[in-house]
């Protein structure tokens, strides 16, 4: 029985995407000469992709079967003091299930672009892009130290700025890129805090240092505060995640990404990106269960994600924000999760997630291409009978979504709301409320964008952009009252593969991702004070079991209550939805303009800080730095010298009368003293 891992073996998992991203934006584009043509290029990138997948595979088989795990320095790049910073690999259940998501997905999207992005002029740039993610993510996923975890934390977040503003020429591109980027600064503010605390309080980077010292850190308070160190600690690593992760209220640059290329939206902001704060916190799980405080944070910031970014679903008419929206409120129960202490859970649908959701959004990508770049599904209809690879997939995945019995997103999506109906956490009232009012909710957008783009009446002829244009890429030009036609092979193959997991994935590793030694050794749980695995483990004998068990439950009922909603608002009586947008035009209203949350951004926050800036400026630079240090100290200089200089005649009869002059004052100090 294998108990260990071959570090070269690990090492070859991030670095082959890493190779093929160097030489295809390299050689493949005008910095290097262009000697790479598009089919090379794709055929490299691809190659490394398919090589770390195939290694994950392996890694995650002697892990799930022999046990095998992996935890050591593989380069020290330096010590400080007694602070060591190195690049280094742990490589545990949670490691090895979170390789193989990244891989997989990563590689059906490299599959996918082929087509998506044929008559691209970026072509090359973009598989180097994508690669180069690749990279970032399993350098983030695989890492023993905190150091290596923020280097791959940054360089998803830099790689996602590259691709949301993939095109360049694009105002509101480069618009959303640089939303991303800032908002997710605002986050990793908090992240590094958290870290430094942890180096500051520890002395050490390295997790199996920090986890052995938890115990210590919970017995501390912030110097100067009564707040536990450890709570502080936990809230500040946090931040970090809900910028990253999308959470309310960093949540605003997610919808805006849906300006890059499709394909990207499937990669970084379905499976692996956004879920990076997820994984971050179920790995640090020790120090999160030793603070209640935290954990009731999480649980109210997820919840209000889950529910509330839901409620935004329905309005949405472009069907990428549709499904980014959906992105949001899943990865809020991930959160929930997260806070009820049921880390596995939160684990598991974050793996179920990645598979149904990278599914959406590539059908979502086929249908823009079959409809020649129509993006509103107003504007759609009918499309089942000309894709119908296209509509059996993304049906399958709304499935998923939704949490219908045996497909994948039911498992995990009925444990989140069990483990959170166990949890004994004050905040855990709400957060039951929210992720069962939002199954209805998600059901009802699911299948509201489904019925409008696959059935119904065909609606092309009535775009009124259908004979112009709009930009660039997604929102190229539109030819909305042609026929829709299916994708290529290379579009349809990679959702067929994304299919296959969404429906049966749950139902194999429902009991071994939740209740078996799996994750056992990666996650940590007081169980004492945190009851609610052992409770879900008491509801949950089996798949097959809990599938049946689900016709009884508030759940499904609600699931299929949004299904039969959205089928007879949409398709049986489309006047209805006229009707209450007139009715609730206030609340149309504020789910229109999200929440104010962006006007607030942009006139309070934005310029406030705009405010402060020019105030430290003008008040701080130009006035005390530039005028009272700089430009004060060399003034009085000038003063004094100028005094000195009326003082320095060249007679000597002047500086015979100030040495007499200045002798005489002397005296008569000394003569004062001496009375």
């Amino acid at each position: 029985m294998s108990t260990t891992l071959s570090a070269g073996t690990l090492l070859a998992v991030p670095l082959a995407p890493l190779v093929g991203s160097l030489l295809a934006g390299i050689f493949g584009t005008k910095f290097g000469g262009n000697w790479v043509g598009r089919r090379l290029a794709h055929s490299l990138t691809i190659l490394g992709v398919a090589v770390a997948f195939v290694l994950s595979v392996m890694t995650f088989r002697d892990v799930a079967l022999n046990g095998a795990r992996f935890n050591e320095t593989i380069y020290e790049w330096m010590v400080v003091g007694g602070l060591k910073m190195e690049i280094g690999f742990m490589v545990d259940g949670l490691t090895a299930m979170m390789m193989c998501v990244v891989t997989f997905v990563s590689l059906m999207v490299h599959i996918y672009t082929i087509g998506y992005m044929e008559e691209d002029d970026g072509y090359n740039r973009f598989f180097s892009y994508i690669s180069l993610f690749t990279f970032s993510m399993l350098m983030l996923v695989m890492s023993n130290n905190l150091l290596q975890l923020f280097f791959g934390w940054e360089a998803v977040g830099l790689v996602s700025y590259l691709l949301i503003g993939f095109w360049y020429n694009k105002p509101t591109a480069i618009f959303a890129n640089m939303k991303a980027f800032l908002v997710n600064r605002v986050g990793d503010f908090g992240f590094i805090l958290g870290i430094g605390l942890i180096v500051a309080y520890t002395g050490s980077l390295n997790y199996t240092e920090i986890f052995a010292k938890a115990d210590s850190l919970s017995a501390l308070t912030l110097p100067g505060t009564g707040w536990m160190l450890v709570t502080v600690i936990c809230i500040c690593l946090f931040i970090g995640a809900m910028g990253k992760s999308a959470q309310f209220p960093l949540h605003v640059w997610l919808p805006d990404s849906m300006e890059g290329p499709t394909p990207i939206s499937a990669l970084i902001h379905a499976a692996t990106m956004v879920t990076a704060g997820i994984f971050m916190v179920a790995r640090m799980s020790p120090l999160f269960e030793l603070s209640d405080s935290a954990l009731n944070f999480i649980l109210i910031i997820g919840a209000i994600t889950a529910l509330f970014m839901g409620f935004m679903g329905i309005i949405q008419n472009d069907i990428k924000r549709v499904v980014a929206y959906s992105t949001l409120s899943q990865l809020g129960y991930m959160t929930v999760a997260l806070g009820a202490s049921a880390y596995s859970v939160a684990v598991f649908h974050l793996m179920t997630h990645a598979f149904f959701k990278a599914l959406l959004f590539l059908g979502a990508g086929s249908v823009i291409m079959g409809l020649h770049h129509n993006q509103d599904i107003r504007w759609m209809g009918g499309v089942r009978k000309y894709m119908p690879i296209t509509w059996i997939t993304s049906l399958l995945g709304s499935l998923a979504l939704i949490g219908t019995p045996l497909f994948s997103g039911f498992f995990s999506k009925d444990s989140i709301i069990e483990g959170v109906h166990a949890s004994q956490l004050p905040a855990a009232g709400f957060a039951y409320f929210a992720v069962l009012a939002g199954v209805f909710v998600t059901a009802f957008y699911s299948f509201r964008m489904y019925f409008l783009v696959f059935h119904g009446e065909e609606r092309y002829h009535l775009n009124p952009d259908a004979h112009h244009g709009h930009g660039h890429g997604d929102h190229g030009d539109s030819h909305g009252a042609d026929k829709p036609h299916e994708s290529p092979w290379v579009v349809t193959v990679p959702l067929v593969l994304l299919a296959i997991p969404s429906v049966v994935i749950g139902f194999i590793t429902v009991m071994p991702m939740l209740f078996g030694d799996f994750l056992a050794d990666a996650i940590h749980v007081n169980h004492a004070l945190h009851p609610a695995m052992l409770k879900l483990k008491e509801l949950i004998h089996g798949p097959t079991e809990l599938a049946m068990h689900a016709f009884v439950t508030a759940p499904f009922w609600l699931a299929l209550a949004g299904v039969v909603s959205a089928w007879y608002m949409y398709m049986i009586n489309p006047a209805l939805p006229a009707a209450c947008k007139k009715t609730m035009m206030p609340l149309y209203t504020l789910l229109e303009n999200k929440y104010y949350l962006d006007w607030f951004n942009e006139h309070v926050l934005a310029k406030s800080a705009r405010g402060l800036g020019i105030g430290l400026w003008k008040g701080g630079d130009q006035g005390v730095i530039e005028g009272g240090l700089v430009n004060a100290s060399w003034k009085i200089v000038s003063l004094v010298s100028r005094a000195v200089r009326y003082m320095q005649t060249g007679y000597l009869y002047h500086y015979a009368l100030l040495m007499i002059a200045g002798l005489f004052l002397f005296l008569t100090y000394f003569v004062w003293l001496a009375k």
